[in-house]
C-alpha cells in the first residue's frame, strides 16, 4: 500500500499543555495550519489554502483549546482538527475505493472529489463552538461555520454547487454530536474521524494535569490505531491498547458513533493488548 495511503495520526505532535506555559495568542494562531494530501484535487486544495488563511478560523480553533484546558480536556486545538481531517480523508477514500458512493455523488451528481471537500470541511469546523463553550458546542460549531462557509468555498464553487457543499459540511458538523443521526457517508465519516482521534498522545495534558478519570485513563491506554481497507467490509480499524481499560474507548466512544450512521455494517473493529503485562494507568482512587 502506498506510503500516503498509511494514517498515521498517533505521531502528530501534542499541543504544548496551557497555563503559564501557554504561547500569547498572535503565536499561538500564526503556527496554526493544517496539512493533507489532497492527491491533486484542485478544489479540496483551494478550500485549505482558504482556511490556512483565514485569521477567524485559525482563533476559534485557539480559543477551542483554551477552553479545553480550562476543563481538563483533552487536545482540542488545530492538532486536533488536523488530525481528524487526515483520518476522515483516509476513511473517505477507502469507502470510495471500495464501491460506496458518497451522498454528493448520489444525490447531486457531483464528483467523489467534491466529497472530499465536504469531509473536510465538516473536520475542521466541527469544534469551533468549543470557543464559546463546551456544552452544546456542536450547535455553536453550526452557528460559527455557517457565517463563514461562503468566503471559504468561494474559491471553488459557484452557485448553486455552493450552498449544496456549505448544507452537507453543516450537517457533517451537527452529526457529529453523540446522538446526530447522520445521513450521510460523509457525515458519518467526519463522525468516525473524531472518535478515532484517541491515541494516547491526545490525554497527555489532562494526564500531567492530575484529571484521572474513565476518559483520560482509557484514552491513555490506547498506544496506536491503523486504518485499513477491510477484507470481508469496506474499513478494518485495528486500536491497539497497553492496558483493557482502553476498552471503554472502543465500545462506548468508537462504538457509539459509528452506530445509527451510514458507516454502520461497513467497518471491522479489532482492539488488541500488546504484551505480556499491562501499563500501570492509574496512582490511585479515591471517591470524595
Amino acid at each position: 500500500m502506498a506510503t500516503e495511503e498509511r494514517a498515521e495520526p498517533q505521531q502528530v505532535p501534542a499541543p504544548d499543555a496551557g497555563g503559564p506555559s501557554r504561547k500569547p495568542p498572535r503565536e499561538a494562531i500564526a503556527e496554526a495550519h493544517v496539512r493533507a494530501p489532497t492527491r491533486g484535487n484542485r478544489r479540496l486544495e483551494s478550500f485549505l489554502e482558504a482556511v490556512n488563511a483565514d485569521e477567524q478560523v485559525r482563533t476559534w480553533w485557539y480559543m477551542a483549546q483554551v477552553n479545553a484546558e480550562r476543563l481538563g480536556m483533552s487536545d482540542h486545538s488545530w492538532v486536533h482538527v488536523q488530525i481528524v481531517l487526515n483520518i476522515a480523508l483516509r476513511l473517505q477514500r477507502l469507502l470510495v475505493k471500495a464501491g460506496v458512493e458518497p451522498a454528493l455523488v448520489s444525490d447531486h451528481g457531483m464528483r467523489a472529489r467534491d466529497a472530499e471537500v465536504v469531509v473536510a470541511g465538516g473536520a475542521l469546523l466541527h469544534d469551533v463552538g468549543m470557543s464559546i463553550h463546551r456544552a452544546d458546542h456542536e450547535e455553536f460549531s453550526l452557528l460559527l461555520a455557517s457565517g463563514v462557509l461562503d468566503r471559504l468555498l468561494a474559491g471553488s464553487y459557484k452557485e448553486p454547487e455552493r450552498t449544496i457543499v456549505a448544507a452537507e459540511i453543516l450537517h457533517a458538523i451537527i452529526g457529529h454530536r453523540r446522538r446526530g443521526e447522520p445521513y450521510t457517508v460523509e457525515a458519518g465519516v467526519v463522525r468516525v474521524a473524531d472518535a478515532l482521534d484517541m491515541a494516547q498522545g491526545r490525554t497527555r495534558i489532562p494526564i500531567e494535569a492530575g484529571h484521572e478519570g474513565i476518559h483520560s485513563i482509557s484514552a491513555a491506554a490506547i498506544d496506536e490505531v491503523r486504518i485499513e481497507a477491510g477484507e470481508e467490509r469496506p474499513l478494518r480499524i485495528e486500536v491497539q491498547l497497553n492496558n483493557s481499560a482502553g476498552i471503554f474507548q472502543v465500545d462506548d466512544l468508537l462504538a457509539t458513533k459509528i452506530r445509527d450512521t451510514p458507516l454502520e455494517g461497513r467497518v471491522e473493529v479489532i482492539a488488541k493488548v500488546e504484551g505480556e503485562t499491562e501499563k500501570r494507568l492509574l496512582s490511585g482512587f479515591r471517591l470524595s
